[in-house]
């Protein structure tokens, strides 16, 4: 017979007391299912280890869920025993099944463009680059812009960024603008360049800088800001551009074996559209999402936003401090130590950042700043503290959130903390950046790079991302990354700060309970047990105990989301 709720509840119970020893007559843990007369058929998932991410119940061998929620775990004879002939079983074969894993950090419509656009992810060189780009023009209307993103230099034979002198050979008419995979530099060639009206005479804006020459004249790359103008010439994606984005973003990531998203740097205009997506199932993630800072106001009159199937949650606003390492935008204490001309730039004023904190704390509203270089991670910390300072009763909960955290003062650890303020780092970051941030930063500043051990010593919890399309975004990588903090191809020096990766139990956390804290959701997410929702992910193999190196080789066997089987590999 079909378990009822009722009795699924009273099976979780049973399930719950045995484990710890009680009598199935205890009363019921407030996070079982209440009890209803509505009678919801049963699935059971079972023939693999199931880890919890529980610490005092790490695995289990069966679950139960109905209606997108875990009514039950234990051994698989009791669950099976207890719903009846009639439930549906999922044998997962030897797979191993966790938390619904999410990413905590992630750009979901770029994601989904880069499958729709021109992706020059792992080109080589310059050479391929302008090869790749060259073939795009074949099919470019002459005149038109061309727009591609993913490239990153370093590795590259070349040894430099690329320059409008390698792209006006291949595209002397048609404007090419190529943005780098951090989203924080460009190059463009002299067309684009003459289009923004950008030349030798124009200033470097706020938050930018304009890379020249000896000679002063533009060398074709932007950073950060200074990239708006050739940005500008690419038009932007229509409504049903980015309906099939979404769309397809959702299919790649639930292909990865992600059950859901942090998504950052949101336009409140696509608010909408992603929701009546969630509601139609073509996006089937669960998507918390951080708008841009246009979005704060909405979010102050109109209060949080929910969907009616609980999937899309909007109440978080994202903040740039500063730029990127690779570009040398991220904002340091110190000079460069491979360009002692600069020490990045710094995209906000005190005086605007508090006025912003204030307005957020008042409405609730969770703030989440972009930080990468040292000077940056500590002014965030600063004007953070300033901000609870003014308002400590807003500030017990806030869980705001410093975006990378890549480059800290080792003194600054501690504070995280102690302030309550939850490092959102992403673990591909540090395996890409170690191969040139020795250069960039020297040897003493790399004591306070990427550390998450430290940080979690010192108490702090760290919610895990990929900051995909920047990433790759695959949770493979994200989690090779964590516990074995060397390049996928093996590599790993001293520079590397070996001591600072983490326990496999922690790597878990930091993409399953620890992202479900960060974005106020613990109560429903994050572990397996009775009364949270039924999200898991499903690998191949048993990323908690096979090598290191084999992590990158498991395949998703299943993404799970509210119970419903959103991928399974054929």
């Amino acid at each position: 017979m079909l378990l009822s709720l009722r009795g699924a509840a009273f099976g979780a119970l049973f399930f719950l007391a045995a484990a710890c020893g009680q009598s199935p007559e205890a009363e019921t843990p407030d996070a079982a299912p209440s009890p209803t007369e509505t009678t919801s058929a049963v699935t059971i998932f079972t023939g693999g280890p199931i880890y919890t991410g529980l610490d005092e119940t790490p695995t289990v061998e069966a679950v139960a869920v109905a209606d997108g929620v875990i009514l039950a775990t234990g051994s698989r004879d009791l669950v099976l025993d207890s719903a009846g002939e009639d439930a549906t079983l999922v044998e997962l074969d030897g797979a191993a099944m966790y938390p619904g894993f999410t990413d905590a950090h992630v750009h979901l419509l770029g994601v989904g463009m880069r499958e729709l656009m021109l992706n020059l992810e792992g080109t080589g060189s310059i050479a391929e680059l302008t090869s790749v780009v060259g073939a795009a023009l074949q099919d470019t209307e002459e005149g038109a812009p061309l727009y591609g993103r993913g490239w990153i230099e370093t590795g590259w034979p070349e040894g430099r960024m690329p320059t409008r002198d390698d792209l006006d050979p291949i595209s002397p008419d048609n404007p090419v603008v190529l943005e780098r995979a951090d989203g924080h530099a460009v190059v463009a060639n002299s067309a684009a360049l003459a289009a923004a009206g950008i030349d030798a005479d124009t200033p470097d804006p706020d938050g930018g800088r304009i890379e020249r020459d000896a000679a002063g004249r533009a060398t074709g790359l932007l950073i950060d800001n200074a990239a708006n103008p050739v940005l500008a010439l690419i038009s932007a994606p229509g409504e049903e551009a980015k309906r099939e984005a979404y769309a397809k973003a959702s299919d790649v990531y639930t292909a990865y074996g992600w059950t859901g998203v942090h998504n950052m740097s949101v336009d409140p205009a696509n608010l909408d559209l992603m929701e009546a997506a969630s509601g139609d199932g073509s996006l089937t993630l669960r998507v918390y999402n951080s708008v841009d800072q246009s979005g704060l106001e909405a979010l102050e009159t109109g209060g949080f936003r929910e969907t009616r199937n609980g999937k899309i949650v909007t109440r978080a606003m994202k903040l740039y401090m500063d730029g990127a390492l690779g570009s040398r935008g991220a904002l340091l204490t110190a000079p460069y130590s491979d360009q002692p001309a600069t020490r990045g730039l710094l995209l906000m004023e005190k005086d605007k950042a508090l006025a912003l904190f204030e307005r957020a704390l008042k409405a609730g509203v969770q703030v989440n700043t972009h930080a990468i270089g040292d000077r940056a991670n500590r002014l965030q910390l600063d004007w953070t503290a300033e901000a609870f300072a003014a308002h400590p009763d807003l500030a017990e909960d806030a869980r705001w959130r410093d975006e990378h955290t890549q480059i800290l003062h080792v003194e600054d650890i501690p504070r995280f903390a102690e302030l309550g303020v939850i490092p959102s780092m992403q673990p591909s970051h540090a395996i890409g950046d170690l191969f040139f941030a020795p250069a960039r930063l020297g040897p003493d500043r790399l004591d306070g790079a990427y550390p998450w051990r430290s940080l979690i010593d010192a108490g702090a919890i760290i919610a895990g991302g990929s900051d995909a399309p920047v990433e790759r975004g695959d949770p493979r990588i994200e989690f090779y990354a964590a516990v074995a903090r060397r390049g996928l191809d093996g590599t790993q020096t001293e520079d590397w700060r070996p001591g600072q990766a983490v326990t496999r139990a922690e790597a878990l956390k930091m993409f399953t309970a620890w992202p479900a804290y960060a974005s106020f959701a613990e109560d429903s997410l994050g572990a397996i047990e009775p009364g949270k929702r039924a999200d898991f992910t499903v690998f191949s193999k048993d990323i908690m105990t096979i090598p290191e190196d084999e992590i990158l080789t498991v395949e998703t066997v299943m993404t799970v989301i509210d119970g419903e089987i959103v991928f399974r590999r054929e």
